[in-house]
C-alpha cells in the first residue's frame, strides 16, 4: 500500500501515467476533484480555486494572505483523502503538500518540447506557435506559484524519488517503474507512518476550519495534532477571536484536548 504524487510539466504526460498506474496497482486516482470537494466543503468558488493555483502571485496575495488560505483547504482535503491510503495524485504540488509524510513515493514527469507541443497541439487543437506560447506561460507561472509558497525550485530533482522522461521510455515501461517502486518497503505504510498520516489530517483539518470561520478577524495560526491533543499557535487580533478558535476546535471530531498558546497583539514581544 503506497502513496504516489506524479508531479508533471504541461502536457508531459503525467496525467496518462497517473491513470496507468492507479489501474494497475487498483488505487483511487485524484486530482481535479479535490478542488471541487474543497470548494464544495469550505465554500470557495472552484473557479477562484483554480485562478489561485495556476497564475503566479500578486501583491495583492503577499498582503491578504487569501492564497494561503485556499491552500490550507486544499491540504486538508487532500490529507483526508490520503489518510486512506492507495491513491495516486497528480498535479498542484501534491509532493509539498504532503512533504511530513515520510513515505509518499514522490515522481516527477518530464519530456521533450517537441513531445509536449505536439500533445498541446492535438488536444487543444493549437498552432506550433500557440502551443509553444502557453507551455512557456503556464511552466514559468508554475515555476514562480512553487517559489513563491515553498521557497523551491519546481524542477529540482532531489524534491523527487524517480525522475522519468516520456520522451524515452513507454507510458507503459514509465507505469512498470512507478509500480514496482509503489511496492518497496520505504513506501509501505506501517501503524508509525498511519499514526503520522492521522495526526496531519487532523491538524490541516482544524487549520483550515480556523482559517475560514476567523480570517477576517485576522487570525494567524499553526496548528499541531498528536493522538488528539490538538495545539494550537499565532495570534489574533482579539480576545473574543482566541475564545472562538478554541470553541471551534473542541467540537471537531477527532478533537480530545485543545492547546491554545496563540497570542495576543499587546502579548507579542
Amino acid at each position: 500500500m503506497a502513496i504516489i504524487t506524479i508531479s508533471r510539466g504541461t502536457y508531459s504526460g503525467g496525467k496518462n501515467l497517473a491513470e496507468c498506474v492507479a489501474e494497475k496497482l487498483g488505487y483511487r486516482c485524484i486530482s481535479r476533484e479535490i478542488l471541487v470537494e474543497t470548494a464544495k466543503k469550505y465554500k470557495v468558488p472552484e473557479e477562484k480555486l483554480l485562478e489561485t493555483l495556476r497564475n503566479k502571485p500578486s501583491l495583492l496575495d503577499r498582503l491578504t494572505m487569501e492564497r494561503d488560505y485556499y491552500l490550507a483547504y486544499i491540504q486538508a482535503v487532500l490529507c483526508e483523502e490520503i489518510k486512506k491510503d492507495n491513491v495516486v495524485y497528480h498535479g498542484h504540488a501534491g509532493h509539498l503538500l504532503l512533504k511530513n509524510i515520510p513515505h509518499v513515493l514522490k515522481i516527477k514527469v518530464i519530456a521533450d518540447i517537441e513531445f509536449r507541443l505536439k500533445a498541446a497541439m492535438s488536444r487543444n487543437n493549437l498552432k506550433r506557435e500557440e502551443a509553444l506560447q502557453s507551455i512557456k506561460k503556464m511552466d514559468n507561472e508554475r515555476a514562480k506559484w512553487t517559489k513563491f509558497l515553498y521557497g523551491v525550485d519546481w524542477n529540482d530533482p532531489s524534491l523527487y524519488d524517480i525522475v522519468i522522461n516520456l520522451e524515452h521510455i513507454t507510458l507503459s515501461g514509465a507505469c512498470e517503474i512507478v509500480c514496482h517502486a509503489a511496492g518497496l518497503d520505504e513506501y509501505k505504510t506501517t501503524p508509525e507512518i498511519q499514526k503520522i498520516m492521522d495526526d496531519l489530517a487532523l491538524s490541516t483539518h482544524v487549520k483550515a476550519l480556523i482559517l475560514m470561520n476567523e480570517s477576517a478577524a485576522g487570525a494567524e495560526i499553526e496548528v499541531k495534532a498528536d493522538n488528539g491533543v490538538v495545539t494550537i499557535w499565532g495570534n489574533a487580533k482579539t480576545a473574543e477571536s482566541v475564545e472562538r478558535i478554541k470553541d471551534i476546535v473542541s467540537r471537531i471530531s477527532g478533537v480530545k484536548e485543545v492547546k491554545s498558546k496563540i497570542k495576543l497583539p499587546w502579548l507579542i514581544v
